[in-house]
């Protein structure tokens, strides 16, 4: 049975197969607009559990709804009992305006060493990892004594209700496992002359605020007649803008700026001066310490008015909501409500999507998943830090379930953060990520499961 330095170097030779795979699953365009019909992921899952019977790995994709599908794959191991699961998801968020694209949207194009295409980094490049490493497992025969599962859902860009989050109410027992590793964390910040990489050990919660302002229709040859709602839009949206957050320094990766370079100790009266200062150097950690220091409020969509010659009674506004650990929808709703102090006419209506979520940093799933990178990337000089992941992600239903969940996607520290363009236009990964994901991922599965 080869040892993990055999099974590392037969990612290397696996690269074509790699490239190809991420490809074609970047090429399937599982778009999820957060509005049924939609979703398309079982032609994604499909194609997965027909790619992984190739090698004989037992698979089945299981829909919540038509065209919902969720894939779970098994590697079984001596107890019969899972241990590992790799987490991913098969959704993407819509292409708002393809014209902006240097790149088709799902034609997966190579250049420069880079993948583009929506989906290429959120989230299939982790899916294509995750399959690559269950494969080369499986061909190699290693012995395991646990069994390994890789689940990849549906509906992760819009809540996960059609995938984590209906497979963990319906079907807890194929997804639930001691450790999970997951997207929402494995950026690494190169800085001062080293590679420090953020674990995700949780995640800021998510609300989505539906603002009501209404006025008084009228004719719009004579809008005196009128209250016309959209002129308190406009306050409500300076208002907004105008919100100074509390600012809070209690999130974890704050213990940990020394090994950033920064010499500060971070207070809540000091982190935008800290911020500032390392806006020029580092844009991304200077983007990651903003967001992981307030709660974050930014309207997202908005709507109002019947037609173009009435005087609009009634516009909505929908705002996207962050909160830090600590931070309920009642100090929400609190924050809010001192927003609009003194506005008339604004009815506001808070869903609360995703309440955040840890788990603990010190433990010896952590320590595996460091030393799985250490090996994949040869390098014995990295720094890690525990972080908070400004976005949620569908670890927030396996943390209930008991298994302590981290986000790692095992990115190269050649690739540079900044190019992925999550959800936005030229999304991108880099090919370096893709194989040294890929190791890790074997890695860290070889180090926990196997039978030496």
């Amino acid at each position: 049975m080869p040892d993990l330095n055999e099974l590392l170097a037969q990612v290397d030779e696996t690269f074509d197969d790699l490239i190809s795979l991420h490809r074609d699953l970047v090429r399937i365009p599982s778009v999820n607009t957060g509005v049924m019909p939609t979703g398309n992921e079982t032609e994604a899952a499909d194609y997965a559990s027909q790619w992984l019977a190739q090698d004989g790995i037992e698979a089945e994709v299981i829909e919540s709804a038509p065209g919902r599908g969720n894939l779970i794959a098994n590697l079984p191991g001596a107890s019969g009992q899972n241990k590992l699961l790799l987490m991913s998801h098969l959704d993407v968020v819509p292409v708002e305006d393809e014209s902006k694209w240097n790149y088709a949207p799902f034609g997966a194009e190579i250049e420069g060493g880079r993948i583009y295409g929506r989906g290429t980094y959120d989230c299939k490049g982790l899916l294509a990892c995750q399959m690559m490493a269950m494969r080369l497992l499986k061909r190699n025969g290693i012995d395991l004594s646990d069994n390994l599962v890789l689940a990849s859902g549906a509906d992760e860009e819009s809540g996960g209700r059609y995938g984590f989050g209906w497979l963990a109410e319906h079907h807890p027992e194929k997804i639930k496992a001691p450790y999970a590793v997951n997207e929402g964390g494995g950026t690494h910040i190169n800085i001062a002359g080293t590679t420090t990489y953020l674990l995700g050990v949780g995640e800021k919660g998510r609300l989505e605020v539906k603002l009501t302002v209404r006025g008084s229709s009228a004719h719009a040859s004579t809008p005196w007649l009128g209250d016309n709602a959209s002129y308190k839009v406009a306050e409500v949206l300076k208002r907004v803008e105008s919100y100074q957050a509390e600012r809070d320094t209690t999130s974890p990766i704050f213990n940990y700026l020394s090994t950033l370079a920064i010499e500060d100790v971070a207070t809540p009266e000091n982190v935008d001066q800290i911020i500032e200062d390392v806006r020029h150097r580092n844009p991304q950690l200077s983007s990651t310490l903003r967001a992981l220091s307030r709660m974050t409020i930014t309207p997202t969509m908005m709507s109002g008015g019947i037609k173009s010659n009435s005087v609009p009674e009634v516009c909505h506004i929908t705002c996207d909501v962050r909160t830090l650990p600590h931070q309920d929808d009642a100090y929400a709703r609190r924050e809010l409500e001192e927003i609009l102090q003194g506005m008339e006419g604004v009815d506001m209506d808070i869903y609360y999507m995703a309440v955040p979520n840890s788990s603990g940093y010190e433990t010896d799933f952590a320590q595996r998943i460091k030393e799985a990178t250490r090996r994949s990337l040869e390098r014995d000089d990295l720094n890690w830090i525990p972080s908070i992941s400004t976005g949620f992600t569908d670890s927030r239903f396996l943390r209930p379930l008991g298994t302590t969940t981290y986000g790692f996607n095992g990115s190269h520290p050649d690739d540079d953060p900044i190019l992925a363009r999550m959800h936005g236009t030229d999304e991108s990964i880099g090919i370096k990520s893709l194989m040294s994901g890929t190791k890790i991922m074997l890695a860290l599965a070889y180090d926990l499961l196997s039978v030496k």
